[in-house]
């Protein structure tokens, strides 16, 4: 078990593609995120973030709604933000196929990012990669054609309505993990992401992550239900608010979270950052009902938002 507190920063969804990809054709890749937010992920000890695209020029788009690829000048804006490590067990990591997700796995080796939740093949895709001695695993528990299996590269699948598998639960133990779990849209988290979140903390899960709802939900014990938004150009839910979003940092001990904090976020079009005054306000209100349906109470330190360890 590690024996140290890592100050750890997490970002929900980041989609690089689409129309974030033909802005990355026309500006520098550090121009997607205000400089004073990139300082703040910079500063952390570890930066994860949940990758919802592809890394590559190959590929063909695989029978679907909506298909996320990026270019490789998408890796610099994570290096601009100090991304120690990307999750890809998500329902957009094959939307062009393997071919694409090995090139993003080339892209990212090269550039020093790690990545969690998929692999060339079931247990690497399965396997935790460990950052700073600390840990990481991602699953998904949609797309389940995306599956990694013993010869097919492919994500960390695994059905969450049937529970937490036995795989999963050995792995869990002193982890950080990150499941992309339940439907887009959804500001409190279904029964059972909740049951799964239980069996996760059972299991001895440091810290568990979640993503897919596309807009943050509540803090519940040393499970964040949903980081929801970091980057990306998608249409913004005029009740629930996709586009304003928040950074989530957290001291981690390897027994659990001692403090987190939420900075609140605003996201323009393939540019995103701090929110101010009205917007701010918002994040803050609603973050605490959130969190209050599960008893958490957040109180605020010069602007952002902070839970303590009870």
């Amino acid at each position: 078990m590690r024996a140290t507190t890592v100050r750890l920063a997490l970002a929900g969804d980041t989609m690089l593609g689409r129309r974030v990809a033909r802005e990355l054709e026309r500006r520098p890749p550090q121009s997607l995120v205000d400089p004073e937010l990139a300082e703040l992920t910079r500063d952390a000890d570890l930066f994860v973030l949940n990758l919802e695209c592809c890394i590559s020029e190959r590929g063909r788009p695989v029978p679907k709604t909506f298909n996320f690829r990026a270019p490789p000048a998408a890796v610099e804006t994570l290096l601009h933000l100090g991304v120690d490590c990307v999750t890809l067990a998500n329902n957009h990591a094959l939307d062009y196929g393997t071919e694409a997700l090995l090139d993003t796995f080339e892209h990212l080796r090269a550039a020093g990012i790690a990545w969690a939740g998929a692999g060339e093949n079931l247990e690497e895709a399965r396997t935790p990669v460990v950052v700073g001695g600390l840990p990481i695993l991602a699953i998904c528990d949609h797309e389940p054609d995306f599956a990694a299996d013993e010869a097919r590269a492919g994500i960390a699948y695994a059905d969450l309505r049937r529970g937490v598998p036995d795989w999963l639960r050995e792995r869990a133990p002193g982890a950080l993990v990150c499941p992309h779990w339940g439907p887009n849209m959804t500001p409190a988290p279904l029964p059972y992401v909740r049951e799964a979140a239980r069996e996760l903390r059972e299991a001895g899960a440091a810290l568990v992550a979640g993503t897919s709802a596309h807009v943050f939900q509540g803090v519940e014990g040393n499970v964040l239900y949903d980081l929801g938004d970091f980057l990306d150009d998608y249409a913004v839910h005029r009740r629930l608010r996709n586009d304003l979003g928040l950074l989530f940092l957290v001291e981690l001990e390897p027994g659990g979270p001692r403090r987190i904090e939420a900075v609140p976020l605003r996201l323009e079009l393939a540019y995103t950052r701090l929110a101010r005054r009205d917007e701010a306000a918002w994040i803050r209100r609603r973050f605490r009902e959130a969190c209050a349906a599960f008893g958490t109470e957040v109180r605020e330190d010069d602007g952002r938002l902070v839970i303590a360890a009870n």
